[in-house]
């Protein structure tokens, strides 16, 4: 987010009207002292500053995306993802992924993995959203016993993107999904501030977010991947689950303040990040709401997390 930032305070302009440059020139000095989405909590964007916000903050994130893609691709770099999934069970109805960022690394992830990326899109060119028909598509058989019917599926992530998703764009009054890079057309993607609860009731947000939610509320444990509880959209649901006993791990390179309150405050909730002590690199163990450091490990991060527990 930090990188981001410097890149928004150093791109946005070209193109902004005299009053959207001054409302972004009050806005660049509260992003210095209190981070990005501090800023945009703090002063909501105009229309046209939001605009310009989403379409930067969209291009600099394509680009990151395409790099990693490269290496995958090529060959030469495996996504710890990817890695993980070989260890997880996945449900005949899915195993649900929920991501807020915009990048498609989940779904490459899924298919290096050999299981199928279900987004609840259906068409490469302008796919439509329709969750049924998404999910129909990994269908592989059906067998009938008098009088029940059964659908086997090829195993799939059923991948929820409340923030919206890079080949997610608005043509016409419509929302449509397409792989490639569109440069006169509107991503749909939420950018931090008050306008992202906004933005978030309407469609295809709207969709994720309900199944986000519904997932959550189905599931029996949870596992979190460097996520910092800052999303109003996803906590309400989040919270009283986590509160309610459902066993929790969270790895992490740095626990949000958020995050390690919640460590802390919950028996049922286990947190591994990176942490320095007297000089010695390791990791910050939270378990039992009680800390413990174990040096020279970095189980925060996934590969090392299934090297030393998963693959030991």
């Amino acid at each position: 987010m930090g990188e981001l930032a410097d890149h928004l305070c150093a791109t946005i302009g070209a193109g902004l009207d005299v009053a959207d440059l001054a409302a972004w020139a009050s806005i660049v000095p509260v992003i210095k002292t209190k981070g990005l989405e501090g800023a945009l909590q703090e002063t909501v964007p105009t229309a046209a500053l939001e605009l310009a916000i989403s379409t930067v903050t969209g291009a600099m994130i394509a680009e990151r995306e395409r790099q990693v893609i490269t290496e995958v691709f090529n060959g030469t770099r495996q996504l710890r993802l990817t890695r993980l999934l070989g260890h997880m069970l996945k449900p005949s109805s899915g195993l649900p992924i929920v991501t807020t960022n915009y990048d498609r690394l989940v779904e490459v992830a899924v298919e290096e993995a050999g299981i199928g990326a279900d987004t609840m899109f259906v068409g490469r060119f302008v796919g439509a959203l329709n969750e049924r028909e998404s999910k129909l598509s990994f269908c592989r058989n059906v067998t009938y016993r008098k009088p029940n019917v059964t659908y086997h599926y090829k195993p799939r992530a059923l991948i929820c993107k409340p923030h919206g998703s890079l080949d997610w764009y608005l043509r016409g009054d419509r929302p449509v999904c397409y792989a490639g890079d569109l440069t006169d057309a509107t991503r749909l993607i939420i950018t931090p501030g008050q306008n992202k609860f906004r933005n978030g009731y309407e469609s295809p947000f709207d969709h994720h977010r309900a199944k986000a939610n519904d997932v959550i509320d189905r599931a029996s444990r949870f596992l979190f991947l460097g996520y910092g509880f800052n999303d109003d959209h996803l906590e309400t649901h989040l919270s009283p689950a986590i509160k309610g006993g459902k066993p929790t791990l969270m790895l992490s390179r740095n626990l949000t303040p958020n995050a390690a309150a919640i460590s802390l405050a919950n028996t049922n909730v286990t947190t591994l990040e990176h942490h320095v002590e007297a000089g010695v690199t390791g990791t910050r163990l939270t378990v039992n709401k009680t800390q413990q450091f174990i040096p020279g490990l970095a189980l925060w991060d996934v590969n090392a997390f299934i090297d030393e527990v998963l693959e030991p």
